[in-house]
């Protein structure tokens, strides 16, 4: 470890992972590629609650079953969401009978789940663990602005709650899965590893802005705290990433982000790109300024990201996974909206 960059000496491994999205997701760029999706963004529940929370369970089962494992298999799991006190995840993962932390890094919160997840198998307390995180378009609406049947205007710089969950399996080595035609995973199928090399927890970051439509500008200057201080700490370039990302700045956070790390002469390059970006067309769904909520960076990980890596065609990942740390209680009172940045480097090798 030097300063703040964690560089696991016995870096753990992604051994598997579950996505489930919904409709706007699945039509999107990514479609086709999500374990599980509904067209209803119900799920068969009664409530978007209830419909979050089975989100999750569905994606860990996935994972699990992905992993040839049992849930006994599994020694905790790390999961959080957007709703009050993390009810989705409490309510969704019960049934699992797995020791649970519940944590909040609102839309950073899978990169955390994973740090978390990796500093306990790389130091040995755990053989294996999960990271959960999960959002909802229509829960969050309704805890965050106004419930749907407000039929309230979205300002251009507005992005949209991606609704979805990923749910990962980190381990102390390698579980390699094939997904067949027919939707059966054969374990033990050749491919490459997805290891945790290093990880960066963000610091809190609070530039003075209290608006709820422009959390990609109220983000970015964490994103680019973040950044700076891992290429200074690890001495290496952008240059050394095949993909480095972000996790869901939008159109207008990614701007803010790259003009604040070129005026430190942090140059990111064609490598940089937004999971916000990436999980819609916007030039034909009205998202506005692109996709956020935890799910967000999640879902880009597993439908993309992850699968890339397994194929050999990319070796290394940045992802800076980020998070508005606001509530509805702290905006109403003229708070302002601090931003969060969590850093994970995932690579095809151990070293």
């Amino acid at each position: 470890m030097s300063g703040s960059l964690i560089k696991f000496k016995k870096p753990p491994c992604i051994s598997s992972w579950g996505t489930v999205a919904g409709r706007r997701e699945e039509e999107g760029p990514l479609g086709g590629r999500f374990d599980i999706s509904d067209n209803t963004d119900r799920f068969g529940k009664d409530s978007w609650e209830k419909s979050e929370s089975e989100m999750q369970r569905m994606a860990l089962e996935r994972a699990i079953l992905k992993a040839g494992m049992t849930n006994s298999d599994v020694d905790a799991v790390f999961a959080g969401d957007l709703i009050n006190q993390c009810t989705s995840s409490s309510y969704g993962l019960m049934s699992f009978g797995i020791p649970h932390f519940g944590i909040y890094g609102a839309c950073s919160t899978i990169a955390e789940g994973l740090m978390l997840s990796s500093a306990m198998v790389s130091g040995g307390i755990y053989r294996t663990a999960a990271a959960v995180c999960s959002s909802h378009y229509c829960s969050a609406e309704r805890q965050f602005r106004s419930p749907l049947e407000y039929g309230s205007q979205r300002a251009p710089s507005a992005q949209w709650t991606v609704t979805g969950s990923a749910a990962f399996i980190v381990s102390e080595s390698g579980v390699s899965f094939e997904e067949t035609d027919n939707g059966e995973y054969l374990i033990g199928a050749s491919g490459t590893g997805c290891y945790i090399t290093e990880a960066l927890p963000g610091r809190i970051f609070d530039s003075g802005l209290t608006d709820m439509t422009d959390m990609g500008a109220a983000m970015a200057p964490a994103a680019a705290d973040t950044f700076l201080r891992y290429f200074a700490e690890s001495g290496r370039e952008p240059g050394d990433f095949d993909v480095i990302a972000t996790g869901d700045l939008g159109l207008e956070g990614s701007r803010l982000l790259l003009s604040l790390t070129g005026d430190r002469g942090l140059e990111l390059g064609p490598r940089y790109t937004d999971c916000g970006l990436k999980i819609y067309n916007l030039s034909s769904s009205d998202v506005h300024s692109g996709g956020s909520g935890c799910a967000c960076s999640g879902l880009v990980l597993g439908a993309e990201l992850l699968p890339r890596l397994m194929s050999g065609r990319i070796k290394d990942i940045l992802l800076v996974a980020t998070g508005a740390l606001m509530s509805p209680t702290s905006v109403e009172q003229g708070g302002t909206i601090p931003g969060i940045a969590h850093l994970i480097h995932i690579s095809s090798e151990k070293g």
